[in-house]
Protein backbone atom coordinates (compact mmCIF):
# COMPACT_ATOMS: atom_id res chain seq x y z
CA UNK A 1 0.00 0.00 0.00
CA UNK A 2 1.31 3.43 -0.93
CA UNK A 3 2.08 5.66 2.05
CA UNK A 4 0.32 9.02 1.78
CA UNK A 5 0.57 11.48 4.65
CA UNK A 6 -1.09 14.54 3.11
CA UNK A 7 -4.35 15.12 1.25
CA UNK A 8 -6.86 17.87 0.49
CA UNK A 9 -10.58 17.05 0.50
CA UNK A 10 -13.84 18.94 0.05
CA UNK A 11 -16.70 18.25 2.46
CA UNK A 12 -20.26 19.50 2.10
CA UNK A 13 -22.96 18.83 4.68
CA UNK A 14 -26.58 18.32 3.67
CA UNK A 15 -29.19 21.06 3.45
CA UNK A 16 -32.11 21.02 5.84
CA UNK A 17 -35.56 20.20 4.50
CA UNK A 18 -38.14 22.94 3.98
CA UNK A 19 -41.14 23.42 6.20
CA UNK A 20 -44.48 23.44 4.36
CA UNK A 21 -47.83 25.16 4.54
CA UNK A 22 -50.69 22.68 4.94
CA UNK A 23 -54.17 22.63 6.49
CA UNK A 24 -56.19 19.78 7.90
CA UNK A 25 -58.96 18.81 5.49
CA UNK A 26 -61.31 16.05 6.62
CA UNK A 27 -65.00 15.41 6.22
CA UNK A 28 -67.20 17.00 8.89
CA UNK A 29 -64.17 18.94 10.27
CA UNK A 30 -64.35 22.42 8.78
CA UNK A 31 -61.50 24.78 9.54
CA UNK A 32 -59.24 22.01 10.76
CA UNK A 33 -56.32 24.36 11.20
CA UNK A 34 -52.68 24.24 10.11
CA UNK A 35 -50.84 20.90 10.08
CA UNK A 36 -47.67 21.56 8.06
CA UNK A 37 -44.62 19.76 9.49
CA UNK A 38 -41.00 20.80 9.80
CA UNK A 39 -38.21 19.78 7.48
CA UNK A 40 -35.58 17.23 8.50
CA UNK A 41 -31.99 18.05 9.43
CA UNK A 42 -29.31 17.67 6.77
CA UNK A 43 -26.58 15.10 7.19
CA UNK A 44 -23.33 16.10 8.90
CA UNK A 45 -19.80 14.89 8.14
CA UNK A 46 -17.69 13.51 10.97
CA UNK A 47 -14.14 12.25 11.26
CA UNK A 48 -13.08 9.43 13.59
CA UNK A 49 -9.59 8.12 14.34
CA UNK A 50 -9.06 4.43 13.57
CA UNK A 51 -5.86 2.66 14.62
CA UNK A 52 -6.37 0.06 11.89
CA UNK A 53 -5.64 2.69 9.20
CA UNK A 54 -2.10 3.99 8.70
CA UNK A 55 -2.27 6.12 5.55
CA UNK A 56 -4.40 8.77 3.86
CA UNK A 57 -4.29 7.09 0.46
CA UNK A 58 -8.10 6.73 0.38
CA UNK A 59 -8.50 10.51 0.46
CA UNK A 60 -5.98 11.07 -2.30
CA UNK A 61 -8.49 9.71 -4.84
CA UNK A 62 -11.86 10.33 -3.11
CA UNK A 63 -11.67 14.09 -2.55
CA UNK A 64 -15.35 15.05 -2.54
CA UNK A 65 -17.64 13.97 0.30
CA UNK A 66 -21.25 15.15 0.36
CA UNK A 67 -24.02 14.31 2.80
CA UNK A 68 -27.69 13.99 1.80
CA UNK A 69 -30.28 16.69 2.33
CA UNK A 70 -33.04 16.38 4.89
CA UNK A 71 -36.57 15.56 3.74
CA UNK A 72 -39.23 18.25 3.43
CA UNK A 73 -42.07 18.40 5.87
CA UNK A 74 -45.53 17.02 5.00
CA UNK A 75 -49.12 17.56 6.02
CA UNK A 76 -50.88 15.85 8.91
CA UNK A 77 -48.18 17.11 11.29
CA UNK A 78 -45.54 14.91 9.61
CA UNK A 79 -41.95 16.03 10.03
CA UNK A 80 -39.34 15.29 7.39
CA UNK A 81 -36.75 12.60 8.13
CA UNK A 82 -33.22 13.67 9.01
CA UNK A 83 -30.44 12.59 6.67
CA UNK A 84 -27.81 10.11 7.81
CA UNK A 85 -24.40 11.43 8.84
CA UNK A 86 -21.22 10.47 6.99
CA UNK A 87 -18.26 9.22 9.05
CA UNK A 88 -14.78 9.45 7.56
CA UNK A 89 -12.30 7.05 9.15
CA UNK A 90 -8.77 8.42 9.36
CA UNK A 91 -5.48 7.18 10.85
CA UNK A 92 -4.58 8.11 14.39
CA UNK A 93 -2.44 11.25 14.39
CA UNK A 94 -4.26 13.07 11.60
CA UNK A 95 -4.26 16.86 11.88
CA UNK A 96 -7.23 18.54 10.14
CA UNK A 97 -7.04 22.22 9.20
CA UNK A 98 -9.12 24.56 7.05
CA UNK A 99 -7.21 24.99 3.81
CA UNK A 100 -8.51 28.52 3.24
CA UNK A 101 -8.19 30.07 6.69
CA UNK A 102 -5.50 27.83 8.22
CA UNK A 103 -7.69 27.23 11.30
CA UNK A 104 -7.07 23.93 13.07
CA UNK A 105 -10.31 21.99 13.25
CA UNK A 106 -9.26 18.77 14.95
CA UNK A 107 -6.29 16.72 16.05
CA UNK A 108 -7.13 13.01 16.06
CA UNK A 109 -4.42 11.96 18.48
CA UNK A 110 -6.26 9.03 20.11
CA UNK A 111 -8.08 5.99 18.82
CA UNK A 112 -11.80 6.68 18.64
CA UNK A 113 -11.44 10.48 18.75
CA UNK A 114 -14.28 12.13 16.83
CA UNK A 115 -14.48 15.56 15.23
CA UNK A 116 -17.26 17.42 13.44
CA UNK A 117 -16.02 18.58 10.03
CA UNK A 118 -19.23 20.05 8.55
CA UNK A 119 -22.54 20.53 10.32
CA UNK A 120 -25.77 19.76 8.50
CA UNK A 121 -28.34 22.48 8.05
CA UNK A 122 -31.39 22.67 10.31
CA UNK A 123 -34.80 21.95 8.88
CA UNK A 124 -37.28 24.71 8.21
CA UNK A 125 -40.43 25.34 10.26
CA UNK A 126 -43.90 24.40 9.07
CA UNK A 127 -46.95 26.59 9.50
CA UNK A 128 -47.98 24.80 12.71
CA UNK A 129 -45.44 27.01 14.51
CA UNK A 130 -47.05 30.24 13.34
CA UNK A 131 -50.62 29.68 14.53
CA UNK A 132 -52.02 31.93 17.22
CA UNK A 133 -55.28 33.28 18.48
CA UNK A 134 -55.10 36.09 15.95
CA UNK A 135 -53.58 34.08 13.10
CA UNK A 136 -55.60 30.87 12.85
CA UNK A 137 -54.73 30.15 9.22
CA UNK A 138 -51.02 30.98 8.92
CA UNK A 139 -49.48 30.69 5.50
CA UNK A 140 -45.89 31.16 6.63
CA UNK A 141 -43.10 28.61 6.60
CA UNK A 142 -39.31 28.80 6.56
CA UNK A 143 -36.87 27.04 4.24
CA UNK A 144 -34.16 24.72 5.47
CA UNK A 145 -30.69 26.07 6.15
CA UNK A 146 -27.71 25.28 3.99
CA UNK A 147 -25.11 22.87 5.34
CA UNK A 148 -21.50 23.84 5.90
CA UNK A 149 -18.98 23.34 3.09
CA UNK A 150 -15.22 23.40 3.57
CA UNK A 151 -11.96 22.53 1.92
CA UNK A 152 -9.81 20.67 4.43
CA UNK A 153 -6.14 19.78 4.56
CA UNK A 154 -5.27 16.43 6.14
CA UNK A 155 -1.78 15.89 7.54
CA UNK A 156 -0.72 12.63 9.10
CA UNK A 157 1.80 12.92 11.93
CA UNK A 158 2.78 9.55 13.30
CA UNK A 159 2.61 9.01 17.04
CA UNK A 160 5.96 7.92 18.43
CA UNK A 161 8.00 8.46 21.59
CA UNK A 162 11.40 8.58 19.88
CA UNK A 163 12.35 9.89 16.44
CA UNK A 164 15.45 9.02 14.42
CA UNK A 165 17.22 11.88 12.66
CA UNK A 166 20.26 11.80 10.44
CA UNK A 167 21.87 11.85 7.03
CA UNK A 168 21.05 9.18 4.43
CA UNK A 169 22.90 5.91 5.08
CA UNK A 170 23.54 6.85 8.71
CA UNK A 171 22.05 3.53 9.80
CA UNK A 172 18.57 4.58 10.96
CA UNK A 173 16.76 1.72 9.23
CA UNK A 174 19.36 -0.77 10.46
CA UNK A 175 18.95 0.50 14.02
CA UNK A 176 15.16 0.28 14.06
CA UNK A 177 15.32 -3.24 12.60
CA UNK A 178 17.86 -4.24 15.26
CA UNK A 179 15.90 -3.02 18.29
CA UNK A 180 12.34 -3.76 17.11
CA UNK A 181 10.37 -6.04 14.81
CA UNK A 182 10.11 -3.39 12.10
CA UNK A 183 11.63 -4.46 8.79
CA UNK A 184 12.31 -1.39 6.65
CA UNK A 185 14.32 -1.62 3.46
CA UNK A 186 18.09 -1.57 4.04
CA UNK A 187 20.54 -1.05 1.18
CA UNK A 188 23.94 0.50 0.44
CA UNK A 189 22.62 3.55 -1.44
CA UNK A 190 21.11 6.81 -0.15
CA UNK A 191 17.39 7.46 0.33
CA UNK A 192 16.52 3.80 0.81
CA UNK A 193 13.74 4.86 3.18
CA UNK A 194 11.00 6.67 1.26
CA UNK A 195 8.33 6.87 3.96
CA UNK A 196 8.21 6.70 7.79
CA UNK A 197 8.43 3.39 9.63
CA UNK A 198 7.31 2.68 13.18
CA UNK A 199 8.80 0.07 15.49
CA UNK A 200 7.88 -1.00 19.02
CA UNK A 201 10.88 -1.54 21.29
CA UNK A 202 10.26 -3.83 24.28
CA UNK A 203 12.73 -3.60 27.15
CA UNK A 204 10.81 -5.65 29.70
CA UNK A 205 7.37 -6.81 30.80
CA UNK A 206 4.91 -4.00 30.14
CA UNK A 207 7.80 -1.67 29.26
CA UNK A 208 8.03 -0.48 25.68
CA UNK A 209 8.24 2.62 23.52
CA UNK A 210 7.67 3.48 19.86
CA UNK A 211 10.44 4.61 17.51
CA UNK A 212 9.82 6.47 14.23
CA UNK A 213 12.25 6.26 11.32
CA UNK A 214 11.96 8.92 8.61
CA UNK A 215 13.87 9.42 5.34
CA UNK A 216 17.31 10.98 5.62
CA UNK A 217 17.82 14.73 5.72
CA UNK A 218 20.61 16.46 3.79
CA UNK A 219 22.00 19.96 3.57
CA UNK A 220 19.77 22.23 1.51
CA UNK A 221 16.56 20.40 2.41
CA UNK A 222 14.87 23.74 3.09
CA UNK A 223 15.41 24.55 -0.59
CA UNK A 224 14.04 21.21 -1.76
CA UNK A 225 17.23 19.14 -1.88
CA UNK A 226 16.66 15.41 -1.49
CA UNK A 227 13.21 14.76 -0.08
CA UNK A 228 13.22 18.18 1.56
CA UNK A 229 11.26 18.75 4.76
CA UNK A 230 8.42 16.55 3.58
CA UNK A 231 8.61 14.03 6.44
CA UNK A 232 9.86 16.19 9.31
CA UNK A 233 6.29 16.70 10.49
CA UNK A 234 6.34 13.12 11.77
CA UNK A 235 8.93 14.09 14.40
CA UNK A 236 6.86 16.91 15.91
CA UNK A 237 4.91 14.58 18.21
CA UNK A 238 7.98 12.76 19.53
CA UNK A 239 9.38 13.42 22.97
CA UNK A 240 12.99 12.54 22.23
CA UNK A 241 15.19 12.76 19.12
CA UNK A 242 18.10 10.46 18.36
CA UNK A 243 20.59 12.09 16.03
CA UNK A 244 22.41 9.23 14.29
CA UNK A 245 25.85 10.00 12.92
CA UNK A 246 27.97 7.79 10.71
CA UNK A 247 31.26 7.81 12.57
CA UNK A 248 33.03 5.91 9.80
CA UNK A 249 31.73 7.19 6.44
CA UNK A 250 32.67 5.49 3.19
CA UNK A 251 33.87 8.74 1.66
CA UNK A 252 37.22 9.60 3.27
CA UNK A 253 36.68 13.31 2.59
CA UNK A 254 33.35 13.39 4.44
CA UNK A 255 33.26 15.24 7.76
CA UNK A 256 30.71 13.76 10.22
CA UNK A 257 30.84 16.87 12.42
CA UNK A 258 30.08 19.16 9.50
CA UNK A 259 27.20 16.94 8.39
CA UNK A 260 25.77 16.95 11.93
CA UNK A 261 25.80 20.74 12.07
CA UNK A 262 24.16 20.93 8.65
CA UNK A 263 21.36 18.61 9.77
CA UNK A 264 20.59 20.71 12.85
CA UNK A 265 20.69 23.85 10.76
CA UNK A 266 17.99 22.42 8.51
CA UNK A 267 16.03 21.28 11.57
CA UNK A 268 16.06 24.78 13.05
CA UNK A 269 15.02 26.29 9.72
CA UNK A 270 12.00 24.00 9.58
CA UNK A 271 10.69 24.40 13.14
CA UNK A 272 12.49 26.00 16.12
CA UNK A 273 10.29 24.03 18.52
CA UNK A 274 11.47 20.79 16.93
CA UNK A 275 15.06 21.99 17.21
CA UNK A 276 14.60 22.61 20.97
CA UNK A 277 13.38 19.08 21.67
CA UNK A 278 15.61 16.85 23.84
CA UNK A 279 18.17 15.34 21.51
CA UNK A 280 20.81 12.64 22.01
CA UNK A 281 23.84 11.91 19.86
CA UNK A 282 24.18 8.32 18.69
CA UNK A 283 27.49 7.53 17.01
CA UNK A 284 26.89 4.56 14.74
CA UNK A 285 29.12 2.05 12.90
CA UNK A 286 31.81 1.75 15.56
CA UNK A 287 32.27 -1.86 14.44
CA UNK A 288 34.30 -0.50 11.51
CA UNK A 289 36.81 1.09 13.92
CA UNK A 290 39.36 -0.98 15.87
CA UNK A 291 38.50 -1.12 19.59
CA UNK A 292 41.75 0.58 20.63
CA UNK A 293 41.05 3.56 18.32
CA UNK A 294 37.43 4.16 19.28
CA UNK A 295 37.94 6.46 22.33
CA UNK A 296 40.27 8.73 20.37
CA UNK A 297 37.95 8.83 17.35
CA UNK A 298 34.92 9.69 19.52
CA UNK A 299 36.82 12.39 21.41
CA UNK A 300 38.02 13.91 18.16
CA UNK A 301 34.49 13.95 16.75
CA UNK A 302 33.07 15.66 19.85
CA UNK A 303 35.85 18.26 19.73
CA UNK A 304 35.22 19.03 16.06
CA UNK A 305 31.47 19.13 16.68
CA UNK A 306 31.77 21.74 19.38
CA UNK A 307 34.16 23.87 17.36
CA UNK A 308 35.50 27.12 18.72
CA UNK A 309 33.72 28.91 21.48
CA UNK A 310 30.25 27.95 22.55
CA UNK A 311 28.67 25.09 20.65
CA UNK A 312 25.53 25.68 18.65
CA UNK A 313 24.38 22.18 19.53
CA UNK A 314 22.39 21.95 22.80
CA UNK A 315 23.43 18.36 23.53
CA UNK A 316 24.12 16.87 26.94
CA UNK A 317 27.63 15.35 26.91
CA UNK A 318 26.35 12.49 29.04
CA UNK A 319 23.85 11.64 26.31
CA UNK A 320 26.38 10.59 23.69
CA UNK A 321 26.19 6.89 22.86
CA UNK A 322 28.47 4.86 20.61
CA UNK A 323 26.75 1.84 19.05
CA UNK A 324 26.86 -0.53 16.13
CA UNK A 325 23.41 -1.16 14.67
CA UNK A 326 24.85 -3.97 12.54
CA UNK A 327 26.32 -6.01 15.40
CA UNK A 328 23.90 -4.56 18.01
CA UNK A 329 26.79 -3.47 20.19
CA UNK A 330 25.61 -0.82 22.64
CA UNK A 331 21.98 -1.01 21.44
CA UNK A 332 20.71 -2.64 24.62
CA UNK A 333 22.28 0.03 26.81
CA UNK A 334 20.79 2.72 24.59
CA UNK A 335 17.29 1.20 24.75
CA UNK A 336 17.35 0.94 28.55
CA UNK A 337 18.54 4.54 28.84
CA UNK A 338 15.73 5.72 26.55
CA UNK A 339 13.12 3.81 28.54
CA UNK A 340 14.40 5.23 31.85
CA UNK A 341 14.32 8.75 30.43
CA UNK A 342 10.79 8.34 29.07
CA UNK A 343 9.51 6.98 32.38
CA UNK A 344 11.13 9.86 34.27
CA UNK A 345 9.68 12.36 31.80
CA UNK A 346 6.25 10.75 32.12
CA UNK A 347 6.34 10.58 35.93
CA UNK A 348 5.08 14.13 36.75
CA UNK A 349 2.00 13.67 34.58
CA UNK A 350 1.15 10.31 36.11
CA UNK A 351 1.61 11.35 39.75
CA UNK A 352 -1.31 10.35 41.97
CA UNK A 353 -3.61 13.17 43.05
CA UNK A 354 -3.16 14.81 46.43
CA UNK A 355 -5.68 13.03 48.63
CA UNK A 356 -6.40 14.56 52.02
CA UNK A 357 -7.86 12.43 54.77
CA UNK A 358 -9.98 13.87 57.57
CA UNK A 359 -8.51 13.75 61.03
CA UNK A 360 -9.99 11.00 63.24
CA UNK A 361 -12.80 12.23 65.44
CA UNK A 362 -12.89 11.69 69.17
CA UNK A 363 -15.40 9.04 70.26
CA UNK A 364 -18.66 10.47 71.59
CA UNK A 365 -19.64 9.69 75.22
CA UNK A 366 -22.24 6.93 75.55
CA UNK A 367 -25.82 8.06 75.91
CA UNK A 368 -27.85 7.00 78.96
CA UNK A 369 -30.19 4.05 78.36
CA UNK A 370 -33.90 4.89 78.23
CA UNK A 371 -36.41 2.81 80.26
CA UNK A 372 -38.16 0.20 78.18
CA UNK A 373 -41.89 0.66 77.61
CA UNK A 374 -44.11 -2.28 78.77
CA UNK A 375 -45.45 -4.24 75.84
CA UNK A 376 -48.61 -5.81 77.37
CA UNK A 377 -51.43 -4.36 79.45
CA UNK A 378 -50.54 -6.54 82.46
CA UNK A 379 -46.96 -5.31 82.38
CA UNK A 380 -48.12 -1.70 82.30
CA UNK A 381 -49.99 -2.24 85.54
Amino acid sequence: MKFVDEAIIDVAAGKGGNGIVSFRREKFIPRGGPDGGDGGRGGSILAVADRNINTLVDYRFARRHEARNGEHGRGSDQYGAAAADITLRMPVGTLITDDETGEQIADLAEHGATALLARGGDGGLGNIHFKSSTNRAPRQSTPGREGEARRLRLELRVLADVGLLGMPNAGKSTLISAISNARPKVADYPFTTLHPHLGVVRVGPEKSFVVADIPGLIEGASEGAGLGHQFLRHLQRTRLLLHLIDLCPVDPEADPAKDARAILKELKAYDPALYDKPRWLVLNKIDAIPPEERPARIAEFVKRLRGRGRSILPIDPERIYAISALTREGCERLCFAINDWLEADRAPDSAPPDVRFDEPREPEPPRPALPRRPRTRSQRR
